[in-house]
């Protein structure tokens, strides 16, 4: 059964199972934060042991992301997406009942193999599911603010599970949606096949090799570099070993039939665009999140369940937005969108440079946080349907994987960069206002290029789709 087939209510449930995978693949990344002090007390951990638990999940899900677009295309989206729901939802209930460090640690790493599984086989299956150019755009505006609300909900529902229950509980809810996918996956998903029947592309297993364990080191060295300073060797093996091995990949994929990430794909003018728009807006979410959550706790004292309940208003400021960016990408068209949220969140990125040991949350904190949330909304909205613009069915999963890893790779890169530039200043809270202000100057650059580009997306992405 095809999309097309569908009737429109079974298309909309549809559509919003895939949302809730994406939500929770996403949600399951954030929802470690804030309890992290708790488990090390539980488990006696060491920093190091900290930062294993923290970066086990995204390291495979960040790194694996291309091959699962590969098998994704291969093997067809519905059948990956229920072997990657399998993988993650029955890691994630051992997860839950983890006896020890070692098990955690296992456990989150398996999640991460079937997130990469399932995030890009989720845009295979959704392709299928709106055949049509003009709906598969509305449905990547609503999609693209998917992901960053996922995040928002995995930092505010941690926070309060483990205040008023156990941190062990936080994996049920994967554990639930993982069930609710694998259902539809059944009964209502399409099958998402390669539109190519006559060959399907091979699998690339060097090439997946060297960019898992490139994108892998590399992020970890990005990691890393929160508790050790970028000359040491913790930081600078893996980064450098991590660097290395991508470009030997890239090299590799230039003299392979069927590579990984075909020459050209990602420096399609549109699709540039839309996954440099997608890696800030992740990146800022990130350090949005991670920034405030210290200066409340550490600065001003504030306990975990009133943190989380403090970033209330920047989710609530997400779903709002993500209800109106559909109509405007549409209307307005998703690059000049896309400069827009970036400039609103540069607005607001601005007004939390006035941070100060003083500061107070309703007027000093609030209006940037709802500002940050409206453009990062509104950018991911934008770059979500200029990622996937021009894109064919027998690559949905490739676009997919590559989408992905760009709004995975957003929050290591900037937090690594952007905490770097706090350690610069003596004082703790004046160095969380210089890394607000140097994200606020990226965002505005990248805005004016988009806006700059805008005639020229908005012409291809009307080419490609009447090409479709």
């Amino acid at each position: 059964m095809t999309g097309t087939h569908l009737p429109q209510n079974n298309r909309t449930l549809a559509f919003a199972v895939l949302a809730a995978v994406q939500a929770t693949l996403i949600f399951t990344i954030a929802l470690i934060t804030v309890p992290l002090p708790v488990i090390a007390d539980e488990f006696h951990l060491t920093a190091a042991d900290m930062l294993l638990v923290l970066a086990a999940y995204g390291l495979p899900f960040s790194g694996l992301l291309l091959f699962g677009g590969r098998l994704a295309d291969r093997f067809g989206g519905r059948c990956m997406f229920a072997i990657g729901l399998i993988v993650f939802g029955v890691s994630s209930a051992i997860a839950a009942g983890s006896p020890s460090f070692p098990v955690l640690v296992a456990m989150r790493l398996a999640q991460g193999i079937g997130g990469a599984m399932v995030a890009p086989a989720a845009m295979a299956v959704l392709r299928a599911l709106f055949p049509e150019p003009a709906a598969f755009g509305r449905a990547m505006a609503t999609w693209g603010g998917v992901s960053v609300l996922g995040a928002v909900l995995g930092f505010i529902v941690s926070g309060v599970l483990t205040s008023w229950i156990s941190w062990r509980w936080m994996f049920a809810i994967p554990v639930a949606v993982s069930l609710i996918g694998l259902s539809a996956a059944v009964e209502l998903l399409p099958r998402g096949r390669s539109a190519n029947k006559d060959r399907k592309p091979t699998l690339d297993l060097v090439g997946a090799v060297f960019a898992t364990l490139g994108i892998s080191l590399s992020s970890f060295g990005l990691i890393a570099t929160d508790d050790h300073g970028w000359t040491s060797m913790m930081v600078l093996l893996p980064l450098l070993t991590g660097l290395a091995l991508l470009i030997a990949f890239f090299l590799i994929e230039r003299k392979v039939r069927d590579p990984l990430l075909p020459p050209g794909f990602i420096l399609e003018p549109v699709r540039i665009t839309g996954l440099v728009g997608m890696f800030l807006a992740a990146a800022g979410s990130g350090v949005v999140n991670f920034v405030l959550s210290l200066y409340l706790q550490q600065v001003l004292g504030w306990s975990p369940l009133m943190t989380a309940v403090a970033f209330l208003p920047f989710a609530v400021a997400l779903i709002a937005t993500g209800q109106a960016a559909a109509p405007l990408v549409g209307r307005f068209g998703p690059a000049r969108i896309t400069g827009v949220g970036l400039m609103l969140a540069a607005v607001g990125l601005g007004l939390l440079t006035q941070l100060a040991p003083e500061t107070r949350y309703l007027q000093g904190l609030l209006p940037g946080l709802v500002l940050v949330a409206v453009g990062i909304s509104l950018a991911f909205s934008g770059s979500a349907v200029l990622s996937m613009t021009n894109v064919p069915q027998h690559r949905a999963g490739l676009a997919g994987g590559v989408m992905n890893t760009a709004m995975e790779l957003g929050p290591t890169v900037g937090l690594a960069i952007l905490m770097s530039v706090a350690a610069t200043q003596v004082e703790t809270v004046t160095g969380y206002a210089w890394a607000f202000g140097t994200a606020a100057m990226a965002y505005t650059i990248v805005a004016l290029l988009s806006f700059a580009f805008s005639g020229r997306a908005t012409t291809s992405a009307a080419a490609g789709a009447s090409h479709e």
